[in-house]
């Protein structure tokens, strides 16, 4: 078992990306040929999970989103303004290298991304991802997310229930 610490940053270009295999191709492509691009044209933000030797262990996204206000559960949107939507943060993808899989590092970097909605400057109501399968839904409902009603793949956590709960405590 690999036990390397991990350090969470920001993604930066001079980092070798070419080794980051997490067993999804789709979120390897992303990360081997879309990533940056997307960061350039400032539609995501990247942060990075990287061993004491720069090697990426880790990765997710982060973009502003919004959630219809008539999809959030009724016991949720009555409490709410009556917006059409409710601004949140997107993490967009969430992927853990194949070499550090079962070591905690996906808890550590979901925890790493809601500290950073929370702390924030901008104002958002949640933290929203979609998860790709059922094996994903299950890890963030562990977590705590709760599922929009009508979509069961859509996620969402209130920010201010994670403050209260402290984020990194995941």
């Amino acid at each position: 078992m690999n036990t390397a610490p991990f350090q969470v940053v920001p993604y930066r270009s001079s980092l070798d990306r070419t080794q980051f295999k997490c067993g999804s191709e789709p979120l390897n492509h992303y990360f081997s040929q879309q990533v940056s691009q997307d960061i350039r044209r400032r539609v995501t933000a990247c942060y990075v999970a990287l061993t004491s030797d720069e090697r990426i262990a880790g990765f997710y996204t982060l973009a502003s989103a919004s959630l219809l206000l008539q999809d959030l559960p009724a016991s949720i949107s009555k409490k709410l303004p009556r917006y059409p939507t409710v601004p949140a943060v997107r993490m967009g993808r969430l992927a853990v290298a194949q070499d550090f899989k079962g070591q905690g590092l996906g808890s550590a970097l979901l925890a790493d991304a809601l500290d950073r909605a929370i702390r924030s400057e901008i104002a958002a109501y949640a933290l929203v991802v979609d998860a790709k399968d059922a094996s994903a839904v299950a890890f963030y409902r562990y977590h705590g997310l709760i599922a929009l009603p009508d979509q069961a793949q859509t996620l969402f956590l209130p920010l201010a229930s994670a403050r209260s709960a402290g984020a990194g405590a995941l």
